[in-house]
């Protein structure tokens, strides 16, 4: 290859691999087809050179079977490679590194984490072309050279890696790989490697019983008798190449069921993507009686490249193999060889330990065929050798497992019941309900492990308490099984064992107690002995289990066997024992939190308003709902203030527990207070703000967190002028449903959350017509992680929109109805108000110049007016109310003054004045001229107060309608 001046152009794999990353044309001549064809998998799954680290996972097992193997092989190696920087790895069949050795001990702490750290993967779908990866992926040795890797951090390295598998099975166990710098390679390496794989290979061998081993020579040995020809033999992993693990996982699973029947038969699997393979059992035995059975599966339909059984299913891969290179012992290879040499290979005897050779499987000495180099085939009667001619079977069948009945059924037993516990352990505790937590314990054993279960639990656990005498105050909690219709107590009946029933004495000695046969069972057909009877016509054997945790007793759990035969035995206690023991934690935890949701509960309906005060200006309905995990800092309150007015408050504090309700009470009872102090909405806003900065500041546990998020509405209704003033800190707005049934959201500005400090809020007053509804609400009602808040908010729209003739509470009910969450994740707290209108026949208004002059003509006209209100026994105490705040009003304050009346629940006296200045009351001196008027004013009216204007003020006192 020339550049366009002549120039030769660099050829080497750095360079094709900078063109092939800038995506051209790469042919194989320059790069070895496994590196290329790994190259471009790593560019379809989008992987980049500089990619960061390879996943970590730290649940591998440290002591499995391929760790065990291979430890002590590594040990020698790294004796042998003392003081170099090669470094040595094994990894399981997915990449995942299980042990690291270094030559030299200093190069562990120079290398990053994930080239000393066991736990990273190495698969190429995460780490790209390396050793481990794509040994894996071609399933033979491999050798990558600097530019070779796809990292760009692996440039300067190099590495050889050659796939472990199991001598009996086949399967790829795992990667053993020797990594180095890349001016150290050597070929010798790769001789020391297969060396090394054939010791660990030995050691799993090893592992495996001697029947186990004399069950799969008998196999092989009846290769030969097939109607086909010769038995092509497959392993596991190679017809799996296609497969996805759980398709694997299922494959076996069947047929160790197949194993554990002790019986010839054929089974048919269909795979995930949809494909059916054939599982077939044969009776197999061998030489020295061991009596078995050969699972294989069956792949139907000619094999052809790219298929195994027709183009679907993946063909055994044949690797580009180095010609010195003889891959590791499979059953595939075993098989086919076998049956060329049955007749001129008679048995030999076995020597004391097994061996793997390169070639072919040894077992018990046993050799089933010579290396593929060294194989001959003879055909016709030329005495011609060579390969015989490719002739695809009509099917592909192969080896899947081998073993005996006995063994089979222990290991299916043994799956089954591991398989049970994982489940109790996912299943169990998916919330944090006693009730719902022992069901999901009775759920998961029914069928697998009993036919009904019971649980009874002390009333006091199921409110999160601990019960002093669980005896005595059992409580059926669960009934759970096969059928409905058994005579079981029912569920919230109290249950009364016997003294010496199993339940009783499983509570006494804190263990499972077996009853195999409850037909002599004395102490518990004596504890009822009318029920049992009916019982007895169902169930036949019982395990009785405490349900312990911690030191507490939390009941007791029974497991029923009916339609198995065979009654429960020591292993089933123990496997009892072992589910409750699970379930038992998770029970405490459920209990725990009941305790602590009830005290959060508690606290924050306490810190809640008990009752609504009598007012006129609006009917009102309000709902509480806490989250179903915890309790947060949700509140409402309706304040009555001066003038007939009446503040509606909703606020919220992030958060959950004990904390937020605690933070709310004291947000509630300030805000409760600034509202009092008739402050404008913007402005408690503002006080509310301030208090919760201080609230922060002030927190010598808060660790810096405080509680930024609290947000509130507050909005304050006018009955006399139908309008409403408000404002939010960023909470959501309220809705307006007006008279005639529309729904609108005021366009209200939002404000910060209080706490943030320094920012304004706005008020916004808007017209509210009389029955007019009010709906204030918290996030929780409208924010959940499945819906969309604008949706929800159209969806609210809807639910109030048409029905201007409910009530308050029927509002609050269909609110909750159609669109409070079904599982609310935060708590809702719901206001509705209906407004009404102050009748104008009850308001009674004069404006007057700053004269005073003026006192005695409106000291007249208020006289008149309570006539015509009949409420003449009041004249008195009003007249001298009036004297005295219009003539502050004319001395010391500013502009026309302006005089009102308000005949409500009781008598409202209002005088308003331009001036910001606010009287103050005192205690005259015995020498004072002044300062008595408002001291009169205090005696004679039940309440007084000072409310202030955008423009002067109001003096405002109410005098009861019995006032004399």
């Amino acid at each position: 290859m020339v550049r366009s001046g002549g120039e030769p152009m660099p050829t080497g794999p750095a360079h094709l691999r900078e063109r092939f990353l800038q995506g051209e044309p790469v042919a194989r001549g320059g790069v070895r087809g496994s590196i290329l064809d790994s190259w471009r998998r790593c560019r379809s799954l989008g992987l980049s050179p500089d990619q960061a680290d390879p996943p970590f996972h730290d649940d591998f097992d440290p002591d499995g079977r391929i760790v065990r193997a291979a430890a002590p092989v590594l040990d020698r190696l790294q004796a042998r490679y003392s003081g170099t920087e090669i470094n040595i790895s094994v990894a399981d069949a997915t990449g995942t590194v299980l042990l690291r050795r270094f030559g030299e001990a200093s190069l562990a702490a120079r290398l990053p984490a994930f080239q000393r750290v066991p736990g990273f993967m190495f698969a190429e779908r995460f780490a790209g072309t390396n050793g481990i990866g794509l040994a894996l992926a071609d399933r033979r040795f491999i050798r990558v050279h600097g530019a070779e890797h796809f990292a760009e951090r692996s440039q300067q390295n190099a590495c050889v890696a050659l796939p472990v598998r199991d001598p009996l099975s086949g399967r790829i166990e795992g990667v053993l790989c020797f990594g180095y710098p890349r001016a150290a390679d050597s070929p010798a390496l790769g001789i020391v490697l297969r060396r090394a794989v054939r010791a660990v290979e030995r050691r799993l061998l090893g592992e495996s019983s001697a029947r186990e081993r004399a069950l799969l020579r008998a196999y092989l040995a009846t290769g030969v008798d097939t109607a086909d020809g010769p038995r092509r033999g497959v392993a596991l992993d190679e017809p799996a190449l296609g497969l996805h693990p759980r398709d694997r996982a299922l494959l076996l699973e069947r047929a160790a069921e197949l194993l554990s029947r002790g019986q010839r038969a054929a089974v048919a699997v269909t795979l995930s993507d949809g494909r059916r393979v054939t599982l077939v059992s044969r009776p197999t035995a061998s030489a020295s009686g061991v009596a078995g059975l050969a699972i294989e599966v069956v792949v139907p339909g000619p094999a052809a490249p790219g298929g195994l059984g027709g183009p679907e299913v993946a063909v055994p891969h044949q690797g580009e193999a180095l010609p010195e290179f003889a891959t590791a012992p499979t059953v595939l290879a075993a098989v086919s060889r076998l049956a060329r040499l049955t007749a001129a290979a008679p048995p030999r005897p076995a020597p004391t330990t097994p061996t793997a050779t390169d070639g072919g499987v040894t077992i018990d000495g046993r050799r089933t065929g010579p290396p593929p180099s060294t194989r001959t085939e003879r055909t016709g009667r030329t005495g011609r050798t060579g390969p015989p001619p490719p002739t695809p079977p009509p099917s592909t069948r192969g080896l899947l497992l081998v073993g005996e009945p006995h063994v089979g059924a222990y290991a299916v037993a043994a799956r089954r019941r591991l398989e049970l516990l994982s489940e109790v352990g996912a299943r169990i505790g998916t919330t944090l309900d006693v009730r719902r937590t022992v069901g999901e314990l009775a759920e998961t054993s029914v069928p697998r492990f009993a036919d009904y279960v019971t649980v009874d639990l002390p009333e006091p656990v199921l409110r999160g308490e601990e019960s002093a005498d669980p005896l005595a105050d059992l409580v059926r909690t669960v009934v759970h099984g096969i059928r409905d219709d058994l005579p079981f107590t029912p569920v919230g009946q109290r249950i009364v064992f016997g003294p010496t029933a199993p339940q009783v004495r499983c509570l006494t000695t804190g263990r499972a107690e077996l009853e195999p046969d409850l037909k002599v069972a004395a102490g518990w057909l004596a504890q009822d002995p009318e029920h049992t009877e009916r019982l007895l016509a169902h169930v036949h054997s019982l395990i009785a289990v405490p349900l312990l945790a911690r030191g507490v007793v939390l009941g007791v759990v029974s497991f029923y066997r009916a339609q198995d035969p065979a009654p429960f035995g020591d292993d089933d206690r123990s496997l009892a024992q072992e589910l409750v023991s699970r379930a038992a934690l998770s029970t405490d935890n459920a209990r725990r939190y009941t305790r602590e949701r009830g005290m959060v509960l508690a606290l924050q309906r306490r810190l809640l308003p008990h009752g609504l005060p009598d007012q006129d200006a609006v009917e009102v309905a309000h709902r509480y709902l806490p989250a179903e995990s915890d309790v947060g800092g949700d509140w409402y309150d309706v304040i009555p203030l001066s003038g007939a007015r009446i503040g509606l408050l909703v606020g919220d504090v992030v958060g959950h527990g004990m904390l937020s309700a605690a933070t709310m009470g004291r947000l509630r009872t300030a805000a409760r207070s600034f509202a009092e102090l008739d402050f404008p909405p913007d402005e408690v806003l503002g006080h509310l703000d301030n208090l919760v900065g201080r609230l922060d500041r002030d927190d010598p546990d808060g660790e810096g967190v405080g509680i930024i998020g609290a947000t509130c509405l507050y909005v304050i209704y006018d009955p006399t002028e139908q309008r409403c003033v408000m404002a939010r800190a960023g909470h959501p707005p309220p809705a307006l449903v007006r008279p005639d049934g529309t729904v609108s959201y005021p366009e209200l500005p939002a404000g910060p959350p209080l706490g943030l400090g320094g920012l304004p809020f706005d008020a916004v007053e808007i017209d509210v017509p009389p029955d007019s509804g009010l709906v204030l609400f918290t996030d929780g009602l409208i924010e959940d992680r499945n819906r969309d808040v604008d949706l929800v908010l159209d969806q609210l729209r809807g639910a109030l929109a048409g029905h201007p003739e409910r009530s308050p509470e029927e509002t609050c009910e269909a609110i909750l109805d159609s669109v409070a969450p079904a599982h609310p994740c935060d708590d809702i707290a719901l206001l509705v108000a209906r407004t009404h209108a102050l009748d104008p026949a009850r308001i009674a208004a004069w404006d007057l110049p700053p004269d005073p002059a003026l006192v005695g003509e409106i000291r007249a006209r208020a006289t008149r007016q309570l006539a015509d209100w009949g409420l003449e026994e009041t004249a008195f105490a009003v007249e001298l109310i009036l004297s005295e705040l219009v003539t502050n009003a004319i001395r010391h304050g500013s502009g026309p003054v302006r005089v009102r009346l308000l005949h409500h629940r009781s008598l409202i006296c209002e005088v308003s004045d331009s001036s910001n200045t606010a009287p103050h009351l005192r205690q005259a001196g015995s020498n004072d001229e002044g300062g008595r008027g408002l001291f009169l004013v205090a005696q004679l009216a039940r309440s007084w107060g000072t409310r202030h204007l955008p423009e002067g003020k109001v003096i405002w006192a109410e005098c009861g309608l019995d006032a004399a």
